[in-house]
């Protein structure tokens, strides 16, 4: 089982390099489970019993399944996660030409530990917008592209040319972070090759009719990064109107270890979390009678831009999570009242990774709060509120683990350090509802490439469904503010 489980997310992780093409992955993971997608700029028509998502900005994607026996004003349980990760984002202008080598322009996204970043291969992957012509009109299409093999590498400088390097590896962001895609020389004779109609090196270079159209592109972007993306998705270089696009590894994720007990991969941070909390979600409501009794809607939100706080018209930070809600109260009645009692009958899980024990820098943890690998979900608390959890919160959570003997750990930063945080205390204070933050723990976080537990996989999506399945009948047992 844990197996089976830490394989889909390998799959998973493959096919999701950038946020956008995460949610692309959980649509298709949706409408094979029978949900049916939703748009915000349009009236929603629900129903109980039915299942339902809905994108914003194709970064951020919500989906929920509706309890059989829901009325307005009854509650929701959510499992919050992201879509983002730290990477190297394409400039707006990423033409970058330096000693005879051609070389793209990127930006730092997040708090990515950067230097390993050096010296692997890769290549570029996100979101085109591509100018078509249809029966005599023009219109424009949105297309994820992802280069599928190595086109760009970041190296380092040899040890002869700085003999200290191994007592402190300093990276400029700046200067040093600069992928080199080619050689100006060899560019160049693609180029004449181009105009003579030939191929090299894999990029195409017959010679097209022109579309007539002057196009900036080739000034912001070199040339032959352009012709490869115009080949990945069929079109002319010239037909690229504009993109995001972040650099990505190559290698892909894989399940290993001399024990295969490991995920090495990109992203685990928090794609980990989104997969756990989605496939919980889908299979909580696969069967016909899986929301016969359920009173409540069953949510997964996973949003973009928590890496750089979350202030973005899709992040946490706006009013998505509050718009669905009140949208889904409001289909049910027109008690503008009840979307506020709703809130307050609902439980929020914030999902985001942990940091488990390193076994080399132990002394980075607090004696008695040491997460480890294999050992379950991590509760995380902070008195300064920079995670939401507090005593409520914590023992549902711990109380559903206990119903189905699924371990649990606590995580608690050292006095003497800063706190990281997540969605959870944004979402906890933009709209006052129950919140716990958890994650699976992890090594190597932000790094380009990470490594979690199989066993912590299989435990956190068990986790999450058993929240699902039972949360709306464990809340009724609880009374707080009564």
């Amino acid at each position: 089982m844990a197996n089976s489980v830490a394989a889909d997310l390998v799959d998973f992780l493959n096919a999701s390099p950038t946020a956008f093409h995460a949610v692309e992955e959980a649509k298709r993971r949706l409408k094979s489970a029978g949900y049916e997608q939703i748009l915000e700029r349009e009236d929603w028509k629900l129903e109980a019993g039915k299942k339902y998502y809905f994108t914003r900005n194709y970064s951020t994607i919500v989906a929920f399944a509706i309890g059989k026996k829901y009325i307005a004003g009854n509650g929701f349980q959510i499992v919050g996660a992201h879509t983002d990760s730290p990477c190297l984002k394409l400039k707006p202008v990423s033409k970058v030409s330096k000693g005879g080598y051609l070389e793209v322009g990127v930006q730092t996204y997040g708090g990515g530990l950067w230097h390993t970043w050096f010296d692997r291969d890769l290549t570029v992957a996100g979101r085109m917008i591509i100018r078509e012509q249809k029966e005599g009109s023009e219109s424009y299409s949105h297309k994820l592209v992802k280069i599928g093999e190595p086109i760009m590498r970041i190296p380092t400088l040899a040890i002869h040319l700085d003999r200290e390097v191994n007592d402190g590896f300093k990276v400029n962001k700046h200067v040093h972070l600069v992928p080199v895609l080619a050689t100006v020389i060899k560019a160049e004779l693609n180029k004449v090759a181009a105009e003579n109609g030939f191929v090299d090196g894999g990029i195409t270079t017959d010679a097209k009719k022109s579309t007539g159209r002057t196009s900036s592109g080739h000034q912001k972007h070199h040339s032959v990064l352009l012709q490869l993306l115009a080949n990945e998705v069929g079109c002319e270089p010239d037909d690229i109107c504009d993109f995001e696009l972040q650099a990505c590894d190559t290698q892909p994720s894989i399940i290993a270890g001399a024990m295969k007990e490991f995920v090495f991969s990109g992203r685990l941070d928090n794609l980990c979390m989104s997969f756990c909390s989605l496939k919980a979600l889908v299979d909580a409501t696969s069967s016909e009678s899986s929301l016969d009794n359920e009173t409540g809607v069953r949510m997964v939100a996973l949003f973009d831009h928590e890496e750089v706080g979350s202030d973005s018209a899709q992040g946490a930070g706006s009013p998505v999570m509050f718009d669905a809600l009140s949208r889904i109260t409001g289909t049910f009645s027109s008690d503008l009242k009840l979307v506020t009692k709703a809130i307050q009958r609902s439980f929020l899980v914030s999902a985001d990774m942990a940091h488990a024990l390193h076994p080399n820098y132990m002394d980075k943890h607090e004696e008695n709060h040491q997460p480890k690998l294999h050992g379950g979900l991590v509760i995380k608390h902070n008195a300064n509120q920079r995670y939401a959890t507090n005593a409520v919160t914590s023992f549902i959570f711990r109380e559903i683990a206990a119903r189905h003997k699924l371990p649990i750990q606590d995580f608690v930063v050292r006095n003497d350090m800063p706190c990281g945080s997540t969605i959870g205390p944004i979402l906890a204070s933009g709209l006052g509802i129950r919140t716990v933050d958890v994650g699976a723990p992890q090594l190597s976080m932000h790094s380009i490439r990470e490594m979690c537990a199989v066993d912590d996989v299989r435990h956190s999506y068990e986790h999450f469904k058993s929240f699902f399945e039972e949360f709306s009948y464990l809340d009724t047992k609880i009374a707080v503010d009564a």
